[in-house]
């Protein structure tokens, strides 16, 4: 039956909700992202270890709780773990200015609710990427997501300069009470969409969670599309993420650039995906679906390499900036195409454990990459970090390449239930992992 309105999808009320409350809620976060930590730093004058702490507390439940949260959303109706892990973090965002201007707030505090608002986010992404290809025609969900990550784009455009007005006026704890309302918006937003969401069908004898848990991981790691994509964006998030971890040092340390150019550059790289996100789908459309793919790939590597080479000074700007918005651009045109193919081959009964699979391979790669990054500055320096960290982002659209991805030119339709998922348990040969790593 065809869910898609004449009009496209400007027109489609549904998902015209689920995108005003992925928007109204990006903006919210751009609060908690700056506010949390300088609650930590301001108001509880905790050390930087403790802050760092809080930082590694918020990713946990992304390696924790991923693969669980899949074989949940796939077993349950998407909608109501949306309106949920909505509710849930406004609730727990709410808490801190409560305690606060009671005099109650401690770091043990933050700790649980960074937590537990991870947690949540978890099961929210799961579901939400689950959840779109139920709601939008399989043809028209690059046009979904790209709209979707304008939302994003936007909110990583104004939103921390908005957060920072607020934040030095009303105090770090009472922008928090923007981003708990934020989510009370996204909450009603996706409680409206009226779209009768059917439960998944399910045996009579249910699997149990570990057969559940082995059946997402040998249908994605068997998948010739699904376990390339998860191999080019794993080895891109860990070299990226290793320079990044120390690219605020090189930028002070050796570029002497101050922290206002600092915001400058990053707040106009922004540009890059706000960009992508309007032209993924006219780009996808023109070259095809696997070339997309695998060009974006290609493009964003040197940009990295570029940043060690930057001359000390503002004149740095010149060069980070361009290279910041090429990097953003292929980034979100990856993400955005990348996202969608998985979406469009995966039968709707497995997709909460293939986003939750695939989230957990590639996000698994973030600290290890962030560790790395730290060890090897700490032994060669900072500028041969970042050359390192450059030269590893050119090599991630390799598997990509040398892969059937490369002659995908639309998007496929999914195969049955059994060829799906049977098929990648057959042709798996090596042993597979049951546990670990998550988009």
């Amino acid at each position: 039956m065809k869910i898609w309105p004449t009009g496209g999808l400007w027109r489609h009320p549904d998902f015209a909700r689920l995108w005003s409350a992925e928007t109204v809620s990006q903006f919210g976060t751009q609060f908690t992202q700056l506010a949390l930590p300088l609650v930590a730093i301001d108001v509880l004058h905790v050390s930087a270890f403790q802050v760092a702490a809080l930082t590694t507390v918020e990713f946990l439940p992304f390696l924790l709780v991923s693969l669980p949260a899949g074989v949940w959303v796939d077993r349950l109706r998407r909608r109501p773990i949306l309106v949920v892990g909505d509710l849930s973090r406004a609730v727990l965002l709410g808490s801190v200015p409560v305690a606060y201007w009671l005099g109650a707030l401690t770091m043990g505090q933050l700790y649980v609710v960074g937590f537990l608002v991870g947690v949540a986010t978890v099961f929210f992404d799961v579901a939400y990427q689950s959840y779109l290809p139920s709601l939008v025609d399989r043809q028209h969900l690059i046009d979904g997501n790209a709209k979707l990550e304008i939302s994003r784009a936007a909110a990583q455009l104004v939103g921390p300069g908005i957060a920072g007005i607020v934040i030095n006026f009303l105090r770090a704890p009472a922008a928090l009470a923007f981003d708990a309302a934020s989510f009370v918006g996204s909450a009603l937003f996706i409680f409206s969409i009226r779209r009768e969401e059917h439960p998944p069908v399910r045996d009579r004898e249910s699997p149990k969670m570990r057969e559940e848990l082995r059946e997402g991981l040998r249908y994605v790691l068997g998948h010739p599309y699904l376990k390339n994509i998860a191999a080019c964006t794993a080895m891109f998030n860990f070299f990226g993420t290793l320079g990044t971890a120390i690219l605020l040092v090189f930028a002070r340390r050796e570029l002497h650039l101050s922290p206002l150019a600092i915001g400058l550059a990053l707040t106009l790289s922004n540009i890059g995906p706000m960009v992508a996100a309007f032209n993924a789908n006219r780009i996808s459309s023109r070259f095809g679906v696997g070339r997309t793919i695998i060009g974006a790939s290609i493009l964003g590597g040197p940009m990295f390499l570029v940043i060690p080479f930057a001359p000390q000074g503002n004149a740095a700007l010149a060069l980070l900036v361009p290279a910041f918005v090429v990097g953003g651009l292929s980034n979100v045109i990856y993400n955005v195409t990348q996202i969608s193919l998985r979406q469009a081959i995966t039968p709707q009964r497995i997709q909460g454990r293939m986003n939750s699979v695939m989230r957990f391979i590639v996000w698994g790669t973030i600290p290890l990459g962030g560790l790395a990054g730290g060890a090897l500055a700490s032994g060669i320096g900072l500028k041969s970090t970042l050359i390192v960290s450059g030269i590893g982002c050119c090599l991630p659209f390799l598997p990509v390449l040398f892969s059937p991805v490369r002659s995908i030119r639309e998007m496929p339709e999914p195969a049955d239930d059994a060829a799906a998922v049977l098929g990648p348990l057959v042709s798996d040969a090596g042993p597979l992992p049951v546990e670990h790593i998550g988009t």
